[in-house]
């Protein structure tokens, strides 16, 4: 139960205590086939639940195919006519995303939505397989290289459908604590400039550059596709799994610390908001937090940061 000054709604009509079933109460989304990216567990679990709940054809591209199939069976035990797959996604490899992208398109499917949710946190230094530094790789280059994949298959269906389509960026108030220069386009795997929670909110703050480029070009071309991205906010379950330190506290402290942060299906409610509600119909390159507009930090603003690492990623996926 978070405190109640944090209860205050805002234009929107809903609150960071809102959860994703109430964000979309009486969304009909059985016309919408989606992708989500991380859904094996945590607020992508619970957004897929809630997609498939609402009637969506929820497609889970996940890397722990185990863990995922269990998500499934619980869905379809709670919601016997949800339609779920499941398929293997590795975003940390562009080998990986480009075999999910070309069986994806190869089944013929429409896509209406694109969550890209999944992501690391705080990793020791790693490089990807592609030797590109693993958060930046797995948070940023495999979902850009995702959405650059299946954009064309978007772009059909919202044409054909003449249904709006979303794609929407999952990031993370993190995206304030990178480094100062925002993006190290020059030392991205350098390992000597490497600090784990600063390259965590490098790879939050690409996300948001992401979109907002991804939102002006698809202006520019007028395609009816909007791109968004958002902050879950702080989620009870990944902040005591990952923490130590938090999880040493004394008991009268952490459940001090219960009443600021969210369950699960609060943390999974900007994302269901910001993917189906109606309000953000037309709604594009914005950042939202608490199923409400918000802002991003002066970086994630920055449109020629946003240019400029929009070329630095496709120069990475040649």
């Amino acid at each position: 139960m978070m405190w109640w000054p944090l209860r205050r709604k805002e234009g929107s009509g809903f609150s960071s205590c809102s959860t994703a079933e109430e964000v979309t109460e009486g969304i009909d989304a059985t016309a919408v086939t989606a992708i989500i990216t991380g859904a094996s567990c945590g607020i992508g679990a619970e957004t897929a639940r809630v997609l498939a709940m609402r009637g969506a054809h929820l497609i889970m591209g996940v890397r722990n195919m185990n863990a995922a199939k269990h998500v499934k069976e619980a869905i379809l035990k709670e919601i016997s006519t949800a339609k779920v797959d499941v398929m293997d996604l590795d975003l940390s490899s562009m080998a990986s995303v480009r075999k999910f992208a070309s069986e994806f398109i190869s089944s013929g499917l429409p896509l209406n939505i694109l969550i890209n949710n999944a992501g690391i946190f705080g990793t020791p230094f790693m490089l990807s397989e592609d030797n590109i530094e693993l958060q930046f790789a797995t948070n940023h280059l495999g979902h850009f290289l995702l959405t650059n994949l299946l954009l064309d298959t978007m772009k059909k269906t919202a044409h054909e459908s003449k249904k709006q389509g979303r794609i929407v960026n999952v990031s993370s108030q993190g995206h304030h604590f990178t480094y100062r220069e925002g993006i190290l386009f020059d030392k991205i795997n350098d390992q000597s400039s490497y600090q784990k929670f600063r390259a965590y909110g490098q790879s939050k703050l690409a996300n948001i550059l992401h979109a907002n480029e991804l939102a002006r070009l698809l202006k520019e071309d007028g395609v009816d596709i909007t791109a968004n991205s958002l902050h879950p906010g702080a989620i009870s379950t990944n902040i005591h799994r990952h923490n130590s330190v938090l999880t040493a506290l004394p008991g009268v402290v952490n459940m001090l610390l219960r009443l600021f942060i969210k369950n699960v299906q609060q943390g999974a409610a900007t994302t269901c908001y910001v993917a189906l509600h109606p309000q953000v119909t037309g709604i594009s390159g914005a950042y939202f937090a608490d199923s409400n507009l918000s802002k991003a930090n002066s970086l994630g603003r920055d449109t020629d940061l946003a240019k400029k690492l929009w070329d630095f990623s496709m120069n990475l996926i040649k």
